[in-house]
């Protein structure tokens, strides 16, 4: 069901969500009402108007929002078009482009091997990926020096590997050898997808580091790398061994490095022209297999399939009878792991919420405390976001997970995590402390 005139009471929208046969989630986990598990449906409504007024004032294109607490969801909602300037309402199993909330998917493949004994967190990369001896860094004052210690696996899953991204590092003489590598272009952001694994490794490992391993927080290329260790030791795609280990046993059907002919017609899209910035931020091509499965920005997924897997974190490991990882694999995930940084070891929540508050584990941002960051939420959560504007969060004193889907590559991106973020704690009537 398609929510999108303001004129239908909201309690009734919200009441027609769960009992439309029409609306039911392609999941698993049960519908369940709010106030049976502590939250108010008068309080979601404030969900549903903010996210009705941004997509009728064509601020926002669309999107999908799915909250769930205590394993049953309590809010489902769409919004907007599927592709601005269509008639076709935001369907419940749209399929967006997640960026950057492909690296926690990658980071759990990864540590899936750490789980079968096959990477130690204290590896050096280049044991599996020979390029990566010998790294050379930037030093501060311009000249490049030698690593002082090799790349190990920890740093690639808590990134600080001293690898960067072209489009964020401020150093002129690394951005300039992204720009020349191929691994940036000038007209499209965070797309290698030409590239094959190999090209794309041989290419990264060439290019002087940011950073001396283990000395900072950068956000980078480091889960593609990720992604090829999975490669080198498996012998598989990345994207093959994740579907064996994660899609499939969690019937994420939906989710892949590309979007098939058939499922084409349900890939969202965003403005021609953002109407924050008044620019244009064309998204990566996802309707062919790319020459290679990025970690860091590569996969499709909707809201319900990215909301079984960050049920199954939110379970310890495991859903619906499908054991994915240990509890103690997830609680090693969702610690701190930035901690004896000297510097800033919150730029996490600065890049995502534009808050302090938040370290890295490894694969999420983790919350340090329940104050701190100037969004509400409790010490212990972890999230992560991506470019195209999806984000999500799981809380596990709270016992609740959240997935909000867009297709808004916009510098506004922050804001409507703090919205969506403000109105999901303030519906909560009973905390579980």
């Amino acid at each position: 069901m398609h929510l999108r005139s303001s004129a239908i009471p909201i309690a009734f929208i919200i009441s027609l969500l769960f009992a439309a046969p029409g609306y039911a989630l392609d999941t698993s986990l049960q519908q369940g009402a709010p106030e049976d598990v502590g939250i108010s449906s008068q309080g979601l409504e404030k969900i549903t108007r903010a996210f009705l007024k941004e997509t009728a004032e064509k601020r926002l294109p669309g999107a999908v929002v799915l909250v769930a607490r205590d394993g049953k969801i309590i809010y489902a909602g769409t919004f907007g078009s599927l592709k601005p300037g269509a008639s076709a309402p935001m369907p419940k199993d749209a399929i967006f482009r997640i960026y950057s909330m492909t690296k926690p998917l990658m980071s759990v493949g990864l540590m899936l091997l750490v789980e079968d004994g096959l990477v130690e967190l204290t590896d050096p990369v280049s044991k599996f990926l020979p390029a990566f001896k010998d790294m050379q860094v930037v030093a501060a004052d311009g000249t490049i020096v030698p690593a002082a210690r090799p790349i190990i696996v920890q740093d690639l899953l808590r990134h600080t590997a001293g690898l960067a991204y072209g489009e964020i590092t401020k150093s002129q003489t690394v951005k300039d050898a992204f720009m020349a590598s191929g691994l940036m272009k000038s007209d499209i952001e965070y797309d290698a997808r030409d590239l094959t694994a190999a090209e794309e490794v041989e290419r990264l490992a060439k290019i002087p580091l940011i950073n001396q391993p283990g000395t900072a927080w950068e956000y980078s290329l480091a889960v593609d790398v990720q992604g090829r260790i999975i490669e080198a030791v498996t012998g598989k795609r990345a994207g093959d061994f994740l579907a064996e280990r994660i899609f499939k046993p969690l019937r994420m059907d939906d989710t892949g490095f590309y979007v098939p002919e058939a499922k084409l017609s349900r890939l969202a899209g965003p403005f021609d022209v953002d109407p924050a910035s008044g620019k244009s931020f064309p998204m990566i091509d996802v309707s062919k297999v790319p020459g290679n499965d990025s970690g860091g920005a590569g996969a499709v997924s909707t809201a319900s399939d990215y909301l079984r897997f960050c049920q199954m974190l939110a379970n310890g490991g495991t859903l619906d009878g499908a054991r994915i990882m240990s509890p103690s694999t997830v609680k090693l995930m969702t610690s701190d792991h930035l901690a004896t940084l000297a510097s800033n070891p919150q730029a996490p929540g600065e890049l995502l919420l534009g808050s302090k508050g938040y370290t890295f584990g490894l694969g999420f941002a983790v919350r340090l405390a329940d104050g701190i960051a100037a969004v509400p939420g409790s010490a212990g959560e972890y999230m992560w976001a991506g470019y195209g504007g999806t984000y999500f969060w799981v809380d596990p004193r709270e016992r609740l997970v959240a997935v909000y889907m867009t297709q808004a590559p916009s510098p506004i991106r922050s804001y409507y995590r703090k919205l969506l973020k403000q109105l999901v704690y303030q519906a909560i009537v009973t905390l579980r402390d």
